[in-house]
């Protein structure tokens, strides 16, 4: 039967749960977590050397110049950073910057040291710009936007690798432009050197396959398997014996002394120049965009949900960029895929940063002959894999799906970036997003001016919002959202708004995640009467006085069969797409990760508690390293029994692993067949002991393997990272109906 749609938003007592022990910052956080940040800056590492190395080459650097960012990111930046989890190095964002800054002041040893200048003088800018408190300007560019520009640097990106994958020789493409290195992909082919290509070609399949593979292998730094393949075969098929027709080898890294590369190197001989300011401008716009872009998201998926200063991140990535140029290395920014990786490996602090930028000191040091084995068509895999993520069609689907006017954007900034520049793209990607605005009747006097007005009375704030709600307009309600208390509630009214769009939506989702967290919760009205562009929660909406007669949706063939079972068992069922954040915040589920949404719920008031069986959007990563997996779940509440924090999943690998940094796995000596089948972790071990007797031990070893979460005494169960089948479904609910049962008993088995 269909029913009324659940409650979403709780009640402050609901939603303020038990803080999570911040980690301590300094030197008192290096001790207190020391071994789980050297083990994420670790791994991290394994990512990061061979990334660098390849950023570096293809931004017509030295090879080893890329690692000196990364170290110059870890080692000096960590103490001045702003946020907590991010790790600073070379990106492949910038590499078209690079590269074409040399290229356009000389090319050569000369054009790299006037571009060092240029990269001295951008982060000086950085840091200006961060002492002038400019770092929330970033908000003003719609994401359609941004994902286009990134997109256009992975097409680019893969132009310049896809020849050295196949063993072209540099001195056949070095004056070809992107389209010409396009145009001669079929000539490419067919003029592959065979012995670079195959390692070339095989180091892609395994940065591809091992992700794919999921479980433990989407935990292993794929890059360093690269190498480990890679290496080998190199030297097995006498790669350095490869010479252009000068007699000269570009099949192999090379490196030279790295401790005597030290120097003064920038030039600023061209400080009068158009061409130096351009890239310039071009560098600390894309520098600081992405930077902050990813300080945001991971602060998203930080578990303690500390909050970065924008400000003090961009000083510190300007410091960093200004230091990285002096000595002769590429600029950085807080990277996206290493950060994501920092926090799906436990960091808790920014000594992981640090901790990532010694290890490649230490390697820089120790293992340059080992380095210089590595084949070139290697990192130029690298790159690829790196290209696609930037371009994939997941980026064009995505953002079709938030609205086609989001694609149009999207395709816009891509093709003027492609064609013309790299910053004309984006700025052409801002007009068309204002003239849709205009077009879809956002009123002109409040496309770059908040409309709004605040109320306050003794429960909260009113806000009641006019005309249009847009990117153009977000700082002045930024500013506002800074000056409120979360932790009261807050209500939106959209009576008077003529237009929402979808960069809005996005933040006005990120207040509500911050608004629960505080304890306070948060509602609005109005936007029933709006028609949004798609069925995406947060696509753009216009006014439109008959969106309340229309039918909103049509039932999938799930929907239905879901809404059968249902009718079968006397549950409720509410198909449509909404977001809960009170329900899921801080369960284990959600460390590291976020759940973004939750639709074709299922509820029922059984005689033990509150069932709503739901299937949840998951969202692992961020940016361009973001992967959104759907499954089911059933959430349980109004429990009447004392159930204390925990999580139970089946054991394996990759859990033997997780005790490093996410817990100490509880056994039962008494029980070793429960022991070995699940990892057990939480933070009061005694009152996990008591809670699982014998016959809880029992019924679990006997009963298939389920992942098992509590937390505020409120349980979180599912079978699989998958939707599950109804009759899976049934099941789960048995299980469920059956363990809370035995755990209400207070008579031990022997």
């Amino acid at each position: 039967m269909a029913g009324s749609p659940p409650t979403l938003k709780a009640s402050a007592g609901e939603t303020t749960m038990k803080a999570l022990e911040i980690p301590k910052d300094g030197l008192a956080g290096m001790k207190q977590n020391w071994a789980t940040d050297m083990l994420s800056g670790f791994l991290v590492f394994l990512l990061a050397l061979p990334l660098s190395l390849g950023i570096a080459k293809a931004s017509e650097f030295p090879p080893a110049m890329g690692v000196l960012t990364a170290i110059v990111g870890g080692i000096v930046v960590s103490f001045f950073a702003g946020s907590r989890l991010t790790i600073k190095g070379p990106a492949a964002g910038l590499i078209t910057i690079c590269s074409g800054c040399i290229i356009d002041l000389g090319g050569g040893p000369h054009g790299w040291q006037l571009a060092l200048g240029v990269i001295v003088v951008a982060g000086v800018i950085q840091v200006l710009f961060g002492l002038l408190k400019l770092g929330a300007l970033t908000d003003l560019f719609p994401l359609s936007v941004v994902h286009g520009m990134l997109a256009a640097i992975g097409v680019l990106i893969f132009a310049k690798q896809f020849p050295v994958l196949l063993g072209i020789d540099p001195e056949v493409t070095k004056d070809m432009s992107y389209i010409e290195l396009y145009a001669h992909v079929p000539d490419f082919i067919l003029e592959a050197n065979g012995k670079i290509a195959l390692i070339g070609v095989l180091s892609v399949l395994i940065l591809f396959a091992l992700p794919a593979l999921g479980g433990i292998f989407a935990r292993i730094p794929a890059p360093m398997i690269v190498l480990i393949v890679a290496i080998p075969l190199g030297i097995f098929m006498d790669l350095g014996s490869i010479t252009d027709d000068e007699g000269k080898s570009f099949s192999l890294m090379t490196i030279g002394n790295f401790t005597e590369s030290f120097s003064f190197y920038p030039k600023f001989d061209a400080i009068g120049t158009f061409i130096f300011w351009k890239y310039v401008f071009a560098l600390v716009f894309v520098s600081s965009l992405e930077s902050l872009l990813t300080v945001k998201a991971i602060d998203g998926l930080d578990p303690y949900k500390r909050k970065s200063n924008y400000n003090k991140d961009l000083i510190a990535v300007g410091i960093g960029n200004a230091v990285a140029g002096i000595l002769g290395a590429p600029p950085m920014i807080s990277e996206v895929a290493r950060s994501s990786a920092n926090v799906s490996n436990g960091a808790r602090t920014r000594w992981a940063n640090f901790y990532h930028g010694l290890f490649l000191f230490v390697a820089m040091l120790l293992l340059i002959p080992v380095i210089e084995m590595i084949p070139n068509a290697a990192l130029a895999a690298m790159l690829i894999a790196v290209a696609y993520r930037l371009a994939s069609p997941k980026e064009f689907i995505g953002t079709y799906k938030v609205g086609p006017e989001q694609l149009v954007i999207f395709l816009v900034t891509i093709i003027v970036a492609i064609t013309a520049d790299l910053l004309v793209g984006v700025f052409a990607g801002v007009a068309i997003k204002i003239i849709f605005h205009l077009v879809n009747g956002a009123p002109l006097r409040s496309l770059f001016k908040a409309d709004y007005e605040l109320s306050e009375t003794s429960d909260g704030y009113t806000i009641l919002v006019r005309g249009a709600a847009t990117f153009s307009n977000y700082l002045g309600y930024r500013r506002l959202w800074k000056s409120l208390d979360l932790s009261r509630t807050i209500y939106f009214d959209f009576a008077e708004a003529k237009f929402v769009d979808h960069s809005f939506m996005e933040q006005l989702q990120q207040l509500e995640d911050d608004v629960h967290h505080a304890g306070g919760h948060i509602a609005w009205t109005g936007l029933e009467k709006f028609s949004p562009f798609s069925n995406h929660p947060l696509a753009a909406r216009r006014i439109s006085r008959d969106a309340e007669s229309r039918i909103e949706m049509k039932l999938t063939p799930r929907q239905v069969d879901l809404r059968i079972l249902a009718e079968n068992t006397g549950l409720n069922f509410y198909p449509q797409k909404v977001r809960n954040v009170a329900k899921y915040q801080d369960f284990p589920i959600q460390k590291g990760n976020k759940i973004l949404y939750e639709e074709n719920i299922l509820s029922q008031y059984a005689d033990y508690g509150k069932l709503e069986v739901s299937d949840i959007t998951l969202s692992e990563g961020v940016r361009q390293e973001q992967n959104d997996l759907q499954m089911t779940v059933v959430h349980v509440s109004d429990l009447n029994l004392t159930i204390p924090d925990f999580a139970l999943e089946p054991e394996g690998l990759w859990t033997k692993f997780s005790e490093l940094t996410f817990g100490k796995d509880i056994d039962f000596k008494d029980h070793p067949e429960f022991s070995s089948r699940y990892y057990l972790r939480g933070d009061d071990e005694a009152a996990i002991r008591n809670f699982f007797n014998n016959g809880l031990i029992h019924f679990l070893e006997t009963h298939e393997q389920l992942h098992i979460e509590s937390h505020r005494n409120k349980l979180l169960v599912y079978m699989k990272r998958e939707p599950l089948m109804t009759t899976e479904i049934q099941q789960v609910l048995r299980f469920i109906a059956a363990f809370v049962k035995i755990s209400a008993r207070k008579a031990q088995y022997v």
